[in-house]
């Protein structure tokens, strides 16, 4: 049988480490230590493996699920082998931590190491029309994985004030607090208007990483 499938670029990578990119869309894991994983994220796996929803490992968190929806829907990754990760065909990328910390949107959440400290955080000033922002804040030493919606842009928060569409902030520095810009103008709930309502406000010593894309647009009937 012969096939362009059969190309050594798209066969399984073995390169001994635990976190690897398979390809610039797909991620691999080897199992030993547990993963915490985006429900749904999981595309394929060798080995034996357990899947089980992770519970809220606390009241404050479980609350914040309840409401936000955010964060709820990781599942714990146990047994030996290996685990694949990816998301409609979104770039992948790893993000070593060092004993600091990153904010992640959870729609962009693919799997971090079960040993990093995780906790819900809403943002300060954030209503129901902001979309109900909560992100995941992620700490200690270890990998986080991450997707983006295409190729994305870095912004260095730390010079001047910055302004980024909920929908298309992957992720930023721990360390920022940002808040919501309101730019509310009668009519713009009506069709697109002539801007974005509303945009996250950065500004301090930090990063914020912005995706070429607003997310899946909404299909009305």
């Amino acid at each position: 049988m012969r096939s362009p499938l059969f190309d050594q670029s798209l066969q399984e990578r073995q390169t001994g480490q635990r976190w690897t990119l398979q390809s610039s869309k797909m991620l691999r894991v080897a199992l030993g230590p547990d993963v915490l994983a985006a429900q749904g994220a999981m595309v394929a796996y060798q080995g034996q493996m357990d899947f089980k929803y992770e519970g809220s490992g606390g009241v404050g968190k479980f609350m914040k699920k309840m409401v936000s929806g955010e964060g709820g829907n990781l599942q714990r990754v146990a047994g030996q082998g290996e685990v694949f990760f990816a998301r409609a065909a979104e770039d992948v990328f790893l993000i070593e931590l060092t004993g600091d910390g990153v904010t992640v949107n959870t729609s962009s959440l693919l799997a971090f190491d079960a040993n990093l400290a995780w906790d819900i955080k809403m943002i300060g000033n954030a209503g129901i029309l902001a979309g109900g922002l909560f992100n995941l804040v992620v700490n200690g030493q270890g990998t986080v994985a991450i997707s983006s919606d295409g190729p994305p842009m870095l912004l260095d928060c730390s010079q001047q004030p910055t302004f980024v569409d909920p929908q298309a902030a992957v992720c930023w520095s721990s360390n920022l607090a940002p808040t919501i810009k309101n730019d509310f103008k009668m009519g713009s709930l009506i069709g697109r208007g002539s801007g974005e309502s509303f945009q996250l406000a950065f500004h301090g010593p930090g990063f914020v990483v912005v995706q070429p894309s607003e997310g899946q647009p909404v299909v009305t009937g």
